[in-house]
């Protein structure tokens, strides 16, 4: 977990500690061997506390790690481009260097050839357990083409029975399983079938009218794949699945909050009005330009081009994200208006409930975030 000396002690104070649910100000966290052991009211005895290495955050803000359910490549390779173990490795890695400690590797839109591969490596993933790898996203390929966004439109099917039968063997061997879907190419029964596995559901890349994604929250979808783009709009006569998502607790969702892909003003507006006990909470969509300097990459044989924080095929379209949490938790905060609070809860508690897991976040790898929520780092 946390890189501290082996048997060693430390206490970290002189900056609030995010506890999951609240930021907790005068207070100082102890770690044991990497773990954190207790966060208690700061005196003056703590900070010469013989049995611990006292470590000032200068102001610095300590929070458990952030967890992204979106996340399709980094290092400078696509998932799909080499559906592997290394790749998966290499992903995780660069994205640890970003604050995340939990992450759902994505595969977009592919061939059954290149999705089961995937799935076999991360089944691999988790059976060698890779740092940080919490199961797996399948986003497509039983997606909508009229909302494709810059998934490949040869490659979007529907959902037979042969495709069926493998995410559900995925679900058994995998702790999480999450398969973006629309209900353009799925039937309700089969939501259900998957949802009853233990699929997260989630409804994305659709243009499906309010009551068809209202049915199919009610078959087991439990979420909602970055929430506007790629999905029927909220409309005066016809909510779309904005309005779906906002209106039904049943459902959370996924946000790219770049200033791009929502603005800033949408996002609010989205916030006021979901309904819960759903949350709204943040994906990077990271591509294969995360944690590099790159500025382009290939995918499916498409060249995608980093430009200004923008990732777009060469007609414009986005594809993906050129975002990491702290930034997005940044522009919450100083755009949206949320509090500090709110959206760390967004990057860490809420995506962290949606996996299969009943371990408390506060198990998890503990990150400092610089007060100006311009950088982190893995302690």
């Amino acid at each position: 977990m946390i890189n501290t000396e082996s048997k060693k002690s430390f206490t970290y104070g002189g900056g609030p500690i995010f506890d999951g649910d609240r930021l907790r100000h005068g207070c100082i966290a102890r770690f044991e061997e990497g773990a954190l052991c207790e966060i208690r009211t700061e005196t003056g005895s703590n900070t010469t506390d013989q049995a611990a290495r006292y470590i000032d955050l200068e102001g610095d803000i300590l929070s458990p790690g952030y967890v992204d359910l979106q996340v399709n490549g980094g290092d400078g390779i696509m998932f799909n481009a080499d559906p592997s173990l290394n790749t998966i490795k290499r992903i995780a890695l660069a994205h640890h260097r970003l604050g995340v400690s939990a992450l759902l590797p994505t595969l977009i839109t592919d061939t059954p050839e290149i999705t089961r591969a995937a799935i076999s490596a991360g089944i691999e993933a988790v059976n060698e357990g890779v740092p940080g790898v919490a199961g797996l996203h399948l986003e497509g390929p039983h997606l909508s083409v009229a909302r494709k966004g810059a998934h490949d439109a040869a490659l979007i099917r529907p959902m037979n029975d042969a495709d069926l039968a493998t995410l559900l063997a995925a679900a058994t061997a995998l702790p999480t399983l999450m398969v973006t879907l629309a209900p353009e190419n799925a039937t309700p029964e089969q939501v259900s079938t998957l949802a009853k596995a233990g699929v997260i559901v989630s409804l994305g890349h659709t243009d499906a009218n309010f009551e068809t994604c209202m049915a199919y929250i009610s078959a087991g979808a439990r979420c909602a794949t970055h929430l506007f783009n790629a999905m029927s709009q909220l409309g005066n006569r016809e909510p779309g699945l904005v309005g779906a998502a906002l209106q039904s607790g049943e459902l959370s969702c996924g946000l790219i909050a770049d200033g791009l892909h929502v603005h800033p003003a949408s996002i609010h507006a989205a916030w006021q009005a979901k309904s819960g006990p759903g949350q709204i909470f943040l994906v990077s969509d990271a591509m294969a330009v995360a944690g590099t300097e790159e500025t382009s990459f290939h995918l499916g044989g498409r060249e995608i081009l980093r430009k200004g924080g923008k990732l777009t095929l060469q007609d414009g379209t986005l594809a993906g994200a050129d975002l990491d949490l702290t930034t997005a938790i940044r522009l919450l905060v100083e755009r949206v208006g949320l509090s500090l609070e709110d959206a760390l809860c967004a990057a860490t508690t809420t995506p962290w409930n949606m996996l299969s897991t009943t371990t408390p976040i506060l198990h998890r790898e503990f990150i400092r975030i610089s007060a100006d929520l311009k950088s982190c780092a893995p302690l």
